[in-house]
């Protein structure tokens, strides 16, 4: 299925946990398949990592952080004409299907 958020949007939490709801991010990563995405800032998780070699050289031990993927429906896009979490809408342009926000009807790509 099409997801109609893509790599690179801005979007805002608006369920899950109470840390996150309402932070806004950018869109880093999209699992179609799994219908999951990743946001920059969001969904934060901690990983004890044990020393490792890669080719030829050692990373350090330590506890790192990294973002980890949330569901997409607990993300609404924010349109970047009126600033707002809004619904998406699809129209059709010439045969080109475009997002349009259900709020100000501005066309998003």
């Amino acid at each position: 299925m099409k997801l109609r958020i893509h790599k690179g949007d801005t979007v805002e939490v608006i369920s899950g946990r109470k840390a996150d709801k309402g932070q806004r991010g950018e869109v880093i990563k999209v699992y179609p398949d799994k219908r999951r995405i990743t946001v920059q800032g969001i969904n934060i998780r901690k990983k004890h990592q044990g020393q490792i070699q890669t080719q030829g050289r050692t990373m350090s031990p330590g506890i790192i952080e990294f973002e980890g993927p949330i569901d997409i429906s607990n993300v609404m896009l924010v349109c970047p004409s009126c600033g707002e979490a809004t619904r998406v809408g699809i129209t059709r342009e010439e045969g080109v299907p475009r997002r349009v926000c259900k709020r100000c009807d501005a066309l998003i790509d």
